[in-house]
């Protein structure tokens, strides 16, 4: 699964030099520095998206991707733990998933 190499080389990018690597170099940065790179790439996402370009739309969704899982590695939250959460919702309405969150 691509997403799970990703995640694996952002993961063993962690103790590389920053100046040889643009994970590293984010990662070094802080989990705040991460959510915000993946903030402006949500927003570049968002900006595709409404203007209908799809090819641009879908370079940008990499992005975003790849970005979400810098974040997440930021602060020790895995792919796995995403996917188990994804896991523990499936089968139920999105509404119903909603409504019991506190």
């Amino acid at each position: 699964m691509t997403l799970a190499r990703l995640a694996a080389t952002i993961e063993a990018r962690k103790g590389a030099d920053p100046e040889s690597s643009w994970t590293a170099k984010l990662l070094a940065q802080g989990p705040e520095k991460c959510a915000e790179k993946f903030g402006e790439e949500a927003v570049e996402a968002i900006i595709e998206a409404v203007r209908g370009d799809r090819d641009r739309l879908t370079a940008e969704a990499a992005d975003v991707l790849y970005h979400l899982l810098v974040m997440l590695a930021a602060r020790e939250v895995t792919l796995a733990d995403v996917l188990a959460e994804l896991d523990r919702r499936e089968g139920t309405s999105g509404l119903a998933e909603k409504a019991g969150r506190p």
